[in-house]
């Protein structure tokens, strides 16, 4: 165009140049600008743990392939919150099934445990026990239901700690007195401690049973006090037992789920479910939980409870 008009050979490299720059400069710009957008992108995919909110995290793009990876990332983001929204729905339904079976359930066996009660004799003393861990393996069950909810299914009151303790045992003690357990309360009857009454009696309920199940002669309740007069203050609870102890190597995954270790493959009759659950209760009560144990000596389970409602940030773990 610049030979057309009858420019000479300078002024046409010089505008020939000048239309490059404009073009380079546009371009420039315009990778600046996607590159922020992707590096946006990657980022935000990477850093969420449900990354199909990424859409909503960010501006729809003013370029033509930006918008349309927004788009397809918009739709993806939609259907998996849909897809998403549906299990936890029917997740919802099935525990409320659950929940209510379980009620249901517990009619016929509180009528069997009645029916019961005016039979004597070894067998009767054996349909009793038998009735007694179905209803415990019930209790386990609603339990499992309610540490999977969203629902805050608990209440956190100042509780005696005593009252707890002798709760668990006697809904115990036919088991106890099966297997020859004698328990061990030196609990101060003035000590009192911030948990669910009801949830703080099923977990000791679940550790003086396992107690019990691998060979233990006595279990001891003892507590003790850490921290007094700092803010970390807290009440431990001890439950030791003299029973056949836990393998080292089992010691780390006792609190996993359906973990049976070593001396569940033994005696063939644990879920791995009690330590499990007590863990989990312990979590949603902002308590803590840890197991020590050797092997051939004893088992001692520690829990903890902070003074500070406040401090919420405890952790299980195993000692």
């Amino acid at each position: 165009m610049a030979a057309v008009l009858g420019t000479g050979l300078d002024a046409s490299v010089l505008l020939a140049c000048f239309v490059l720059g404009c073009a380079a400069v546009a371009l420039l710009i315009e990778y600046l600008r996607r590159r922020a957008f992707y590096r946006e992108l990657d980022q935000v995919v990477g850093d969420l743990e449900r990354a199909y909110y990424a859409a909503a995290l960010f501006e729809r793009p003013g370029f033509l392939d930006g918008r349309l990876a927004y788009e397809a990332l918009e739709a993806v983001g939609k259907s998996a919150a849909d897809d998403v929204a549906s299990h936890r729905q029917q997740a919802e339904a099935y525990r409320d099934y659950i929940e209510l079976w379980i009620h249901e359930i517990k009619t016929p066996i509180a009528a069997a445990t009645l029916m019961t009660s005016d039979l004597h004799g070894p067998q009767a003393s054996r349909i009793k026990g038998e009735l007694d861990r179905i209803e415990g393996y019930v209790e386990q069950a609603l339990y499992y239901a309610r540490s999977t909810s969203l629902a805050q299914d608990y209440a956190i009151r100042e509780t005696k700690l005593v009252d707890a303790v002798r709760e668990a045992v006697k809904k115990q003690a036919r088991y106890l007195i099966e297997r020859g357990v004698t328990p061990v309360v030196d609990v101060p009857e003035d000590t009192r401690v911030f948990a669910d009454a009801k949830w703080l009696s099923f977990m000791l309920g679940q550790i003086v049973a396992n107690s019990a199940k691998y060979g233990a002669h006595t279990v001891r309740f003892s507590v003790s006090l850490e921290d007094e007069g700092t803010s970390d203050a807290c009440t431990v609870l001890e439950v030791a037992d003299d029973g056949c102890g836990v393998p080292a190597g089992d010691v780390p995954r006792v609190f996993e789920r359906a973990f049976t270790g070593e001396n569940g493959r033994r005696t063939g009759s644990s879920t791995g479910m009690g330590l499990y659950l007590v863990a989990e209760l312990c979590a949603k009560m902002g308590l803590a939980v840890a197991l020590a144990s050797e092997e051939g000596t004893g088992t001692r389970v520690l829990l903890t409870f902070p003074h500070d409602r406040r401090r919420l940030d405890y952790e299980t773990s195993s000692l």
